[in-house]
């Protein structure tokens, strides 16, 4: 623990952007993996769907800055190949 007092409040702060971070990061997971399942499933209207909740999820992670909006953009383009490769 730190004695200093601006590193303590620091501390404390660190721990609530991380909580905050880590809280943004599940959500685009879960999405993705949402979209993954639905996708190996073969269901492509409910594919669709869960495209767009899981670009709208990465999209407000990174504009909190949770990722790097390049990181966020190929996040998103994985996720559309795979469900384009559904369609072909």
């Amino acid at each position: 623990m730190p004695n200093i007092k601006s590193s303590i409040r620091s501390v404390k702060s660190d721990a609530e952007r991380r909580a905050r971070n880590f809280s943004a990061k599940s959500a685009v997971k879960t999405a993705s993996r949402k979209l993954i399942e639905a996708i190996e499933a073969g269901n492509a209207d409910e594919a669709k769907a869960l495209l767009i909740t899981a670009s709208k999820t990465i999209d407000q992670a990174a504009a909190n800055n949770v990722f790097h909006k390049n990181a966020a953009a190929r996040r998103k383009s994985r996720l559309a190949r795979k469900l384009n490769a559904l369609a072909n």
